[in-house]
């Protein structure tokens, strides 16, 4: 009778711990994209939401970026404060859940360009962690004011040296790690059950990730997750994800236990002319992320999988050129 109380309460416990598996799709372009007429079709040809095309494929979270004084470029602007707000308010209508990512910049950043908005061209060290704080504390309160909670929150987008040029450059760890705790600051500050995300690229590279994360513990960062992104598309001479799936599993399973926190594939995207590869990538995606120790997996999001080539010229969204979902988005169902 012991043993089977214990294993009732075990059982319990592991049950009360797990959240529902993340299952994402970064949509920053989707405003833009309705804006210049595109239009998205379920996979039996009818015109329809794409949110709720996502959500017939068993997409439950959408991951959304933040920049600060946009353009209106088509491809490189948009995503302002309030059309992430916007966003944010729809999905939640759609009963899905919602990451924000700041990039503190007011267009892209990535590990080729991590530029500071305009408007802090010119501002001392002190003055920029004031905008640091100021500006995240703002959206934050925007979203809570329109009833977002957002259950994840970037400080930064790929990170892997630094952001927010130059002062916040890697070659500067102590300040590097005061700028990201005011993001950290400010969001706890409005969203105390947010989680804060710290995201790298190359979700396979164990030693570029614990190499930042060392340093990131060694200079105080706060942070509750670590976030990756994998894209074999990018890796050199472009192998298929079979080569580099196993260094994930490992990257992600040394990340848990070595900083004792969860893990999440924050963006992840195959070949669009390749819908059934990228549907087995996804799949063995998923089961890496689930079968990371003690729940620390906490899901995938697919970045901007309704992004067609038609209207991005980008090579790794999941639609076709009939205007819905390849076989690939199927992977959200499946696993």
């Amino acid at each position: 009778m012991k043993k089977i109380l214990i294993a009732l309460m075990m059982a319990a416990a592991i049950t009360a711990h797990a959240e529902p598996f993340v299952k994402g799709a970064d949509v920053g372009w989707l405003a833009q994209m309705e804006a210049t007429g595109y239009k998205f079709y379920n996979r039996q040809g009818k015109q329809e939401d794409l949110l709720q095309i996502l959500k017939e494929d068993g997409i439950n979270t959408i991951r959304l970026r933040t920049w600060v004084n946009p353009s209106s470029d088509r491809a490189s602007g948009h995503n302002s404060k309030d059309e992430t707000v916007a966003m944010a308010v729809r999905a939640q209508k759609m009963g899905m859940r919602v990451m924000i990512n700041f990039h503190y910049s007011d267009s892209w950043a990535d590990p080729q360009q991590q530029r500071k908005p305009a408007a802090w061209i010119g501002h001392d060290f002190p003055q920029l962690l004031k905008d640091v704080y100021s500006y995240t504390h703002e959206v934050m309160s925007a979203l809570k004011q329109a009833g977002v909670t957002p259950e994840w929150v970037q400080v930064g987008n790929e990170t892997p040296t630094g952001m927010i040029y130059p002062e916040g450059h890697t070659d500067n760890w102590p300040q590097l790690a005061q700028l990201i705790n005011q993001g950290y600051d400010a969001i706890k500050a409005v969203s105390p059950t947010s989680k804060v995300v710290l995201h790298l690229d190359r979700g396979n590279d164990s030693q570029r990730f614990r190499t930042w994360f060392d340093n990131a513990r060694a200079n105080g960062a706060k942070y509750d997750v670590i976030g990756m992104s994998y894209y074999p598309y990018w890796l050199d001479g472009r192998p298929d994800y079979t080569a580099s799936i196993n260094d994930l599993a490992a990257n992600m399973n040394d990340m848990a236990t070595r900083y004792g926190k969860e893990v999440m594939v924050v963006e992840v995207g195959g070949e669009d002319t390749q819908p059934q590869n990228t549907y087995d990538m996804l799949v063995a995606v998923q089961r890496k992320v689930k079968a990371v120790p003690d729940h620390k997996g906490l899901g995938v999001i697919y970045w901007e999988p309704q992004g067609a080539r038609s209207w991005s010229h980008y090579e790794l969204s999941a639609w076709g050129a009939d205007g819905r979902p390849t076989k690939a988005m199927e992977a959200f169902r499946a696993d």
